[in-house]
């Protein structure tokens, strides 16, 4: 059996969470000031664990394994967000223009609807929080009817009829 290296909590809380994210970016929770997390980021980077990216860190295939995972591959069939006829799309659906429940509303609305990491992707929200958008806000609030399908290989797909 493999043992992994020591790792404090605080470091062991920001690479859970970075591996979790699907960009592997490493963002400091606000309760990490000053001194303490200038000492984290440094022993992480040290360790080669992160590395700099355009404005903070990301996560490195060393990072991944030191928490015994690694890195996501990414799904070959996500498919960039079209927002063409964007206003045809919510006319008539009381949403402000430009919110993630927005984009939400226009990926459900394209004729192949979208996948939960679709959704995700185009809302920045976790997988439980896009459920909860499509059954509390879109199907009780907003009336809409959304259908669940399975795709070829077997993958939810959401859609707004």
């Amino acid at each position: 059996m493999e043992t992994l290296p020591k790792i404090s909590p605080a470091q062991s809380l920001l690479l859970h969470t970075a591996a979790r994210r699907t960009d592997g970016r490493v963002i400091p929770p606000g309760t990490l000031h000053g001194g303490a997390r200038v000492k984290v980021l440094t022993a992480l980077l040290q360790r080669g664990w992160i590395e700099p990216a355009d404005d903070g860190h990301v996560l490195t295939d060393a990072g991944y394994s030191a928490i015994g995972q690694q890195r996501p591959e990414p799904p070959d069939d996500v498919q960039p967000m079209d927002t063409i006829g964007d206003l045809q799309l919510l006319q008539g659906i009381p949403v402000r223009r430009g919110t993630k429940l927005a984009a939400l509303v226009l990926a459900l609305r394209r004729p192949q609807g979208a996948t939960s990491l679709q959704l995700m992707l185009a809302t920045g929200w976790q997988p439980h929080t896009v459920r909860g958008a499509i059954s509390g806000m879109l199907r009780k609030k907003l009336g809409l009817t959304v259908v669940l399908a399975h795709n070829d290989t077997g993958e939810r797909v959401y859609r707004v009829i």
